[in-house]
Protein backbone atom coordinates (compact mmCIF):
# COMPACT_ATOMS: atom_id res chain seq x y z
CA UNK A 1 0.00 0.00 0.00
CA UNK A 2 2.41 2.29 1.11
CA UNK A 3 4.38 1.63 -2.47
CA UNK A 4 1.87 2.12 -4.70
CA UNK A 5 1.18 5.62 -2.33
CA UNK A 6 4.49 6.78 -2.96
CA UNK A 7 4.36 5.94 -6.81
CA UNK A 8 0.99 7.68 -6.98
CA UNK A 9 2.49 10.81 -5.59
CA UNK A 10 5.87 10.86 -7.66
CA UNK A 11 3.54 10.43 -10.80
CA UNK A 12 1.53 13.54 -9.90
CA UNK A 13 4.92 15.18 -8.77
CA UNK A 14 6.21 14.75 -12.41
CA UNK A 15 3.14 16.12 -13.55
CA UNK A 16 3.03 19.19 -11.84
CA UNK A 17 6.77 20.30 -11.76
CA UNK A 18 7.89 22.72 -13.50
CA UNK A 19 5.03 25.28 -14.09
CA UNK A 20 5.95 28.89 -14.57
CA UNK A 21 4.08 31.44 -12.29
CA UNK A 22 0.82 33.16 -13.01
CA UNK A 23 1.31 36.79 -13.27
CA UNK A 24 0.35 40.04 -15.77
CA UNK A 25 1.92 43.00 -15.87
CA UNK A 26 -0.92 45.93 -16.49
CA UNK A 27 0.39 49.41 -17.80
CA UNK A 28 -1.47 52.63 -17.84
CA UNK A 29 -0.02 55.60 -20.24
CA UNK A 30 0.38 59.18 -18.42
CA UNK A 31 -1.34 60.41 -21.79
CA UNK A 32 -3.51 59.61 -24.35
CA UNK A 33 -0.14 59.51 -26.73
CA UNK A 34 1.66 57.11 -27.28
CA UNK A 35 4.44 56.15 -25.60
CA UNK A 36 7.92 55.80 -26.12
CA UNK A 37 8.53 53.45 -23.35
CA UNK A 38 6.98 49.82 -24.42
CA UNK A 39 7.36 45.99 -24.01
CA UNK A 40 7.94 46.58 -19.99
CA UNK A 41 9.00 43.78 -18.05
CA UNK A 42 10.08 42.53 -14.74
CA UNK A 43 12.64 40.01 -12.96
CA UNK A 44 10.86 40.17 -9.95
CA UNK A 45 13.52 37.58 -8.15
CA UNK A 46 16.42 40.02 -8.96
CA UNK A 47 13.83 42.61 -8.63
CA UNK A 48 14.86 44.18 -12.27
CA UNK A 49 12.67 46.53 -13.80
CA UNK A 50 13.41 46.87 -17.49
CA UNK A 51 11.75 48.42 -20.93
CA UNK A 52 12.36 49.13 -24.36
CA UNK A 53 12.38 52.89 -25.57
CA UNK A 54 11.95 54.16 -29.41
CA UNK A 55 13.58 57.58 -28.41
CA UNK A 56 17.20 57.96 -26.63
CA UNK A 57 16.89 59.50 -23.23
CA UNK A 58 20.01 60.53 -20.75
CA UNK A 59 18.00 59.70 -17.78
CA UNK A 60 15.15 57.81 -16.59
CA UNK A 61 13.30 58.25 -12.85
CA UNK A 62 11.60 54.34 -12.08
CA UNK A 63 9.80 54.35 -8.53
CA UNK A 64 8.66 50.60 -7.04
CA UNK A 65 5.75 50.52 -3.78
CA UNK A 66 4.05 47.83 -2.33
CA UNK A 67 0.20 47.94 -1.56
CA UNK A 68 1.97 48.97 2.51
CA UNK A 69 2.70 51.94 0.42
CA UNK A 70 6.07 51.32 0.73
CA UNK A 71 8.07 52.68 -1.89
CA UNK A 72 11.78 53.30 -3.33
CA UNK A 73 12.76 55.99 -6.04
CA UNK A 74 16.12 55.00 -8.30
CA UNK A 75 17.46 57.25 -11.19
CA UNK A 76 19.20 55.04 -14.00
CA UNK A 77 20.72 56.26 -17.20
CA UNK A 78 19.64 53.21 -18.99
CA UNK A 79 16.03 51.38 -19.69
CA UNK A 80 17.37 48.93 -16.62
CA UNK A 81 16.52 49.70 -13.30
CA UNK A 82 17.51 47.62 -10.58
CA UNK A 83 16.45 47.92 -7.23
CA UNK A 84 19.31 47.36 -4.27
CA UNK A 85 19.47 44.49 -2.40
CA UNK A 86 17.94 45.70 1.18
CA UNK A 87 14.41 46.24 -0.36
CA UNK A 88 12.56 43.06 0.09
CA UNK A 89 8.76 43.63 -1.55
CA UNK A 90 7.06 40.19 -1.45
CA UNK A 91 5.08 40.02 -5.08
CA UNK A 92 1.66 37.84 -4.15
CA UNK A 93 0.33 40.94 -3.15
CA UNK A 94 0.87 43.14 -6.06
CA UNK A 95 3.91 45.64 -6.70
CA UNK A 96 2.92 49.26 -8.29
CA UNK A 97 5.87 50.26 -11.19
CA UNK A 98 6.06 54.00 -12.25
CA UNK A 99 8.58 54.72 -15.08
CA UNK A 100 9.28 58.63 -15.53
CA UNK A 101 11.71 60.70 -17.99
CA UNK A 102 12.43 63.62 -16.16
CA UNK A 103 11.87 67.29 -17.30
CA UNK A 104 8.82 65.84 -19.42
CA UNK A 105 5.42 64.39 -19.66
CA UNK A 106 6.54 61.02 -20.51
CA UNK A 107 5.51 58.02 -17.74
CA UNK A 108 4.37 54.91 -17.36
CA UNK A 109 2.53 53.22 -14.38
CA UNK A 110 2.49 49.67 -14.36
CA UNK A 111 1.10 46.82 -11.84
CA UNK A 112 2.62 43.63 -11.07
CA UNK A 113 -0.62 41.14 -10.61
CA UNK A 114 -0.25 38.20 -9.53
CA UNK A 115 -2.25 35.38 -11.89
CA UNK A 116 -4.28 32.60 -10.82
CA UNK A 117 -8.02 31.80 -8.82
CA UNK A 118 -8.12 34.08 -5.66
CA UNK A 119 -8.56 31.94 -2.30
CA UNK A 120 -5.67 29.18 -4.41
CA UNK A 121 -2.26 30.21 -2.69
CA UNK A 122 -1.35 28.48 0.39
CA UNK A 123 -1.80 29.98 3.59
CA UNK A 124 -0.26 30.12 6.76
CA UNK A 125 3.32 29.63 6.10
CA UNK A 126 6.24 29.63 8.51
CA UNK A 127 9.51 28.32 9.02
CA UNK A 128 11.68 27.74 11.90
CA UNK A 129 15.49 26.68 12.34
CA UNK A 130 16.31 24.13 15.11
CA UNK A 131 19.62 22.32 16.18
CA UNK A 132 21.77 24.80 14.89
CA UNK A 133 21.10 23.29 10.69
CA UNK A 134 17.61 22.56 10.33
CA UNK A 135 14.88 23.93 8.90
CA UNK A 136 10.89 23.06 8.59
CA UNK A 137 9.09 24.95 6.89
CA UNK A 138 4.49 24.53 6.95
CA UNK A 139 1.60 25.80 4.96
CA UNK A 140 -1.70 24.70 4.50
CA UNK A 141 -3.38 24.31 0.82
CA UNK A 142 -5.47 27.95 -0.13
CA UNK A 143 -9.28 27.32 1.07
CA UNK A 144 -10.43 27.88 -2.65
CA UNK A 145 -7.67 25.71 -4.03
CA UNK A 146 -8.80 22.57 -5.95
CA UNK A 147 -8.73 19.47 -5.18
CA UNK A 148 -5.71 18.26 -7.30
CA UNK A 149 -3.54 21.43 -6.45
CA UNK A 150 -0.16 20.36 -5.84
CA UNK A 151 2.83 22.68 -4.11
CA UNK A 152 6.17 23.75 -5.03
CA UNK A 153 8.21 25.57 -2.42
CA UNK A 154 11.48 27.09 -3.66
CA UNK A 155 14.16 28.89 -1.26
CA UNK A 156 16.98 31.54 -2.08
CA UNK A 157 19.35 31.90 0.90
CA UNK A 158 21.21 35.03 -0.59
CA UNK A 159 20.35 36.66 -3.73
CA UNK A 160 23.88 35.52 -4.72
CA UNK A 161 22.85 32.19 -4.73
CA UNK A 162 20.52 30.03 -6.84
CA UNK A 163 17.22 29.20 -6.24
CA UNK A 164 16.76 25.44 -4.93
CA UNK A 165 13.41 23.40 -4.47
CA UNK A 166 12.96 21.43 -1.32
CA UNK A 167 14.26 18.16 -1.49
CA UNK A 168 12.25 16.82 1.55
CA UNK A 169 8.51 17.37 1.40
CA UNK A 170 6.03 17.00 4.35
CA UNK A 171 2.41 15.54 2.66
CA UNK A 172 -0.57 15.00 3.82
CA UNK A 173 -3.28 11.93 3.38
CA UNK A 174 -3.90 13.31 -0.32
CA UNK A 175 -0.10 13.43 -1.32
CA UNK A 176 -0.16 17.20 -1.13
CA UNK A 177 3.03 18.85 -0.31
CA UNK A 178 2.19 20.80 3.05
CA UNK A 179 5.86 21.34 4.14
CA UNK A 180 9.43 20.87 3.83
CA UNK A 181 12.79 19.72 5.78
CA UNK A 182 15.77 21.29 4.91
CA UNK A 183 19.19 20.28 6.11
CA UNK A 184 22.55 21.96 6.53
CA UNK A 185 20.78 25.33 6.84
CA UNK A 186 23.53 28.90 6.94
CA UNK A 187 22.20 31.82 8.44
CA UNK A 188 23.64 34.76 6.40
CA UNK A 189 23.08 38.32 7.13
CA UNK A 190 20.49 38.61 3.95
CA UNK A 191 16.82 37.75 3.97
CA UNK A 192 16.05 34.58 2.46
CA UNK A 193 13.39 34.27 -0.32
CA UNK A 194 10.96 31.72 -0.57
CA UNK A 195 8.21 31.26 -3.27
CA UNK A 196 5.42 28.28 -3.03
CA UNK A 197 4.31 28.04 -6.44
CA UNK A 198 1.17 25.81 -7.30
CA UNK A 199 -0.29 23.39 -10.30
CA UNK A 200 -3.51 22.26 -11.08
CA UNK A 201 -5.28 20.51 -14.38
CA UNK A 202 -8.55 22.32 -13.35
CA UNK A 203 -7.32 26.45 -12.99
CA UNK A 204 -4.18 28.47 -12.53
CA UNK A 205 -2.57 28.86 -8.68
CA UNK A 206 -2.01 31.99 -6.79
CA UNK A 207 1.97 31.59 -6.00
CA UNK A 208 3.13 32.95 -2.98
CA UNK A 209 6.77 34.65 -1.16
CA UNK A 210 8.25 35.94 1.57
CA UNK A 211 11.51 37.35 2.68
CA UNK A 212 12.66 35.91 5.80
CA UNK A 213 15.52 36.75 8.03
CA UNK A 214 16.88 33.58 9.12
CA UNK A 215 17.78 34.20 12.42
CA UNK A 216 14.88 35.39 13.38
CA UNK A 217 13.05 31.80 12.98
CA UNK A 218 15.97 30.38 15.42
CA UNK A 219 15.59 28.31 18.25
CA UNK A 220 18.46 29.07 19.97
CA UNK A 221 19.83 25.46 21.57
CA UNK A 222 20.20 25.38 25.37
CA UNK A 223 23.72 26.31 27.18
CA UNK A 224 26.57 24.63 27.46
CA UNK A 225 28.16 22.87 30.41
CA UNK A 226 25.75 24.07 33.16
CA UNK A 227 27.72 23.75 36.42
CA UNK A 228 27.40 25.04 39.99
CA UNK A 229 30.10 25.40 42.57
CA UNK A 230 28.94 25.85 46.18
CA UNK A 231 30.56 26.74 49.13
CA UNK A 232 29.79 27.47 53.16
CA UNK A 233 31.57 30.90 53.31
CA UNK A 234 29.52 33.86 51.91
CA UNK A 235 30.20 33.30 48.37
CA UNK A 236 27.30 31.07 48.05
CA UNK A 237 27.07 29.37 44.90
CA UNK A 238 29.31 30.49 41.53
CA UNK A 239 27.52 29.33 38.30
CA UNK A 240 28.56 29.21 34.79
CA UNK A 241 28.23 27.65 32.06
CA UNK A 242 29.08 28.21 28.10
CA UNK A 243 26.92 30.26 25.12
CA UNK A 244 24.65 28.08 22.93
CA UNK A 245 26.08 26.43 19.45
CA UNK A 246 25.01 28.49 16.03
CA UNK A 247 25.77 28.58 12.67
CA UNK A 248 26.86 32.37 12.15
CA UNK A 249 27.44 34.00 15.66
CA UNK A 250 30.52 33.19 17.81
CA UNK A 251 30.60 36.02 20.05
CA UNK A 252 29.64 35.97 23.54
CA UNK A 253 28.16 39.51 24.53
CA UNK A 254 25.67 38.51 21.69
CA UNK A 255 23.76 36.30 23.98
CA UNK A 256 21.57 37.03 27.20
CA UNK A 257 20.32 34.57 29.39
CA UNK A 258 17.51 33.29 32.05
CA UNK A 259 18.50 31.56 34.81
CA UNK A 260 15.74 29.42 36.79
CA UNK A 261 17.03 27.95 40.24
CA UNK A 262 14.01 25.98 41.99
CA UNK A 263 13.63 24.35 45.71
CA UNK A 264 13.09 20.87 44.93
CA UNK A 265 11.39 20.49 48.44
CA UNK A 266 8.97 23.48 47.61
CA UNK A 267 8.59 23.39 43.68
CA UNK A 268 6.50 27.09 43.83
CA UNK A 269 9.74 28.70 45.42
CA UNK A 270 11.39 29.69 42.49
CA UNK A 271 13.77 32.44 41.56
CA UNK A 272 14.24 33.74 37.73
CA UNK A 273 16.59 36.26 36.84
CA UNK A 274 15.97 37.28 33.25
CA UNK A 275 18.65 39.08 31.09
CA UNK A 276 21.71 38.24 32.53
CA UNK A 277 24.48 38.97 30.32
CA UNK A 278 27.55 37.12 31.44
CA UNK A 279 28.33 33.30 31.34
CA UNK A 280 28.61 33.20 35.48
CA UNK A 281 26.38 34.02 38.20
CA UNK A 282 26.40 33.86 41.77
CA UNK A 283 24.19 32.81 43.83
CA UNK A 284 24.21 34.92 47.40
CA UNK A 285 20.74 33.25 48.74
CA UNK A 286 22.39 29.74 48.90
CA UNK A 287 20.91 27.45 52.27
CA UNK A 288 23.15 24.13 52.20
CA UNK A 289 20.37 22.57 53.81
CA UNK A 290 18.27 22.88 50.93
CA UNK A 291 18.36 21.70 47.57
CA UNK A 292 18.20 23.42 43.98
CA UNK A 293 17.19 22.18 40.32
CA UNK A 294 19.17 24.83 38.06
CA UNK A 295 18.32 25.54 34.49
CA UNK A 296 19.16 28.16 32.11
CA UNK A 297 18.12 29.19 28.78
CA UNK A 298 19.75 31.92 25.79
CA UNK A 299 18.46 34.87 23.69
CA UNK A 300 19.92 37.15 21.59
CA UNK A 301 21.21 40.72 22.54
CA UNK A 302 22.57 42.89 19.88
CA UNK A 303 23.29 40.48 17.39
CA UNK A 304 22.17 38.69 14.58
CA UNK A 305 20.63 36.52 17.23
CA UNK A 306 16.93 35.63 17.74
CA UNK A 307 15.60 37.55 20.73
CA UNK A 308 13.28 34.49 21.77
CA UNK A 309 14.07 32.57 24.54
CA UNK A 310 15.27 28.78 23.48
CA UNK A 311 15.43 25.63 24.74
CA UNK A 312 15.85 25.35 28.89
CA UNK A 313 19.03 23.29 29.64
CA UNK A 314 19.04 19.95 31.02
CA UNK A 315 18.37 20.58 35.15
CA UNK A 316 21.19 19.74 37.26
CA UNK A 317 20.85 19.67 41.16
CA UNK A 318 22.95 21.57 43.36
CA UNK A 319 23.06 22.14 47.75
CA UNK A 320 23.27 19.31 50.73
CA UNK A 321 19.43 19.00 51.45
CA UNK A 322 18.02 17.08 53.64
CA UNK A 323 19.80 13.47 53.43
CA UNK A 324 16.28 11.57 53.72
CA UNK A 325 17.54 8.24 52.32
CA UNK A 326 19.08 7.35 55.90
CA UNK A 327 15.86 7.98 57.31
CA UNK A 328 14.27 5.92 54.71
CA UNK A 329 16.53 3.24 55.44
CA UNK A 330 16.33 3.27 58.77
CA UNK A 331 12.53 3.38 58.56
CA UNK A 332 13.11 -0.02 56.07
CA UNK A 333 15.12 -1.77 58.42
CA UNK A 334 12.88 -1.36 61.54
CA UNK A 335 9.70 -2.11 59.68
CA UNK A 336 11.53 -5.65 58.16
CA UNK A 337 13.04 -6.38 62.04
CA UNK A 338 9.17 -6.29 63.25
CA UNK A 339 7.69 -8.16 60.24
CA UNK A 340 10.01 -11.01 60.79
CA UNK A 341 9.42 -11.07 64.96
CA UNK A 342 5.34 -11.27 64.03
CA UNK A 343 6.03 -13.84 61.05
CA UNK A 344 7.96 -16.47 63.76
CA UNK A 345 5.71 -15.68 66.56
CA UNK A 346 2.60 -16.56 64.29
CA UNK A 347 4.42 -19.49 62.62
CA UNK A 348 5.25 -20.92 66.42
CA UNK A 349 2.03 -20.64 68.17
CA UNK A 350 0.85 -22.39 64.80
CA UNK A 351 2.71 -25.78 64.83
CA UNK A 352 4.71 -25.74 68.33
CA UNK A 353 3.77 -25.67 71.63
CA UNK A 354 5.59 -24.45 74.72
CA UNK A 355 5.64 -27.96 76.38
CA UNK A 356 6.63 -29.52 73.09
CA UNK A 357 9.75 -27.19 73.08
CA UNK A 358 10.28 -27.33 76.60
CA UNK A 359 9.24 -30.54 78.20
CA UNK A 360 9.33 -30.76 82.06
CA UNK A 361 12.02 -32.21 83.44
CA UNK A 362 10.91 -36.04 85.37
CA UNK A 363 11.40 -35.90 89.62
CA UNK A 364 12.50 -39.32 91.83
CA UNK A 365 9.88 -40.70 93.79
CA UNK A 366 10.61 -40.25 97.63
CA UNK A 367 9.41 -44.06 98.75
CA UNK A 368 9.54 -42.32 102.54
CA UNK A 369 6.79 -39.77 101.84
CA UNK A 370 3.02 -40.46 102.37
CA UNK A 371 1.57 -42.71 99.53
CA UNK A 372 -0.01 -40.35 96.34
CA UNK A 373 -3.41 -40.71 95.60
CA UNK A 374 -2.68 -42.80 93.19
CA UNK A 375 -1.13 -44.98 95.54
CA UNK A 376 -3.80 -45.04 97.68
CA UNK A 377 -6.05 -46.05 95.04
CA UNK A 378 -4.09 -48.56 93.38
CA UNK A 379 -4.20 -50.22 96.96
CA UNK A 380 -7.43 -50.18 97.87
CA UNK A 381 -8.36 -51.74 94.48
CA UNK A 382 -5.92 -54.50 95.11
CA UNK A 383 -7.25 -55.53 98.42
CA UNK A 384 -8.48 -58.71 98.70
CA UNK A 385 -12.13 -60.00 99.44
CA UNK A 386 -13.16 -62.74 101.54
CA UNK A 387 -17.05 -64.47 101.31
CA UNK A 388 -18.41 -65.54 104.40
CA UNK A 389 -21.66 -66.72 105.64
CA UNK A 390 -24.01 -65.86 108.31
CA UNK A 391 -26.26 -67.37 110.38
CA UNK A 392 -29.22 -66.19 112.10
CA UNK A 393 -30.92 -68.34 114.98
CA UNK A 394 -34.75 -67.26 115.83
CA UNK A 395 -36.10 -68.85 119.61
CA UNK A 396 -39.73 -69.09 120.17
CA UNK A 397 -41.22 -68.85 123.36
Amino acid sequence: MFVTLGLICMIWWYMMLFHPLHADIQCMESDTRESPITNVNVDWRRMELSWESSRNFSKYKCTIMNTDMEDREEEVNSPLCSFPVELYFPLHKGVFFTIEVPNTNISKQCTFLPGGMNGSAIENFSCVIYNIFLMNCTWQAGRHAPADTQYFLYWQNSRDEEEMECELYIKDENCRNTGCIFQNVSIGTEKAYFLVNGSSKDSLIQFYDEYIDLYKIEILTAPLNVTAHCTRDSAGCIITWHPPLTSHVEKAKCFQYEISIQNKDEPKEEKRLSHVRNDRYEFQNYNEKKRYILKIRAGGANCLVSSNWGEWSEPIEFGQGNDYFIFVILFLIALGTISITLLQYCLFKRYCSYKSLFPPIPQPRDKFNVLSDEDIQTGYVNLPTKSHTEEITTVEE
